[in-house]
């Protein structure tokens, strides 16, 4: 499992030009369920994310969580973070979560991130979507977690 995530002060996700979700502060979450990943990895993951210290405190010092701050939190589905680009020119995506299997673990990451952090402040897009993101960065500040590193 991988995700990338970017401090914003707002990001929203547009499917066929209609706004489908919106948050303001908070976290953009583009997550890329592999095979081989288990919803066991899936609470010390989603700790991390939401305690992860990378809003600014009063004296300016990335000291804070999403949920110091009590932020939102937008999680998009984005199978292409497995890309495997080390031959050719074309990415490789085998190590990708099976699609219906993929769903399903979504559809648990979500549940799970709103019972460990506030329902009315997770977002998501929709799982297979073609999706426009839209976002401002803060800062800007992305970081990559990798379940392998961190679970």
């Amino acid at each position: 499992m991988k995700a990338v995530l970017q401090r914003v002060l707002e990001a929203k996700v547009l499917i066929d030009s209609e706004e489908f979700s919106k948050i303001n502060k908070g976290l953009l979450v583009f997550l890329c369920l592999e095979k081989g990943d288990d919803i066991s990895l899936f609470k010390k993951f989603i700790d991390k994310i939401i305690n992860l210290r990378i809003f600014e405190d009063s004296e300016g010092k990335m000291n804070l969580s999403v949920k110091d701050i009590e932020g939102e939190v937008l999680v998009v589905s984005q199978f292409t973070l497995a890309a495997d680009c080390r031959k050719g020119r074309r990415p490789y995506f085998g190590q990708a979560m099976e699609i219906e299997k993929a769903k399903k673990y979504f559809d648990v990451f979500i549940k799970m991130l709103k019972e460990m952090y506030k329902p009315e402040k997770v977002f998501c897009g929709k799982f297979q979507a073609n999706m426009q993101i839209h976002l401002i960065n803060d800062g800007p500040v992305t970081i990559i977690l990798d379940s392998k590193e961190i679970c």
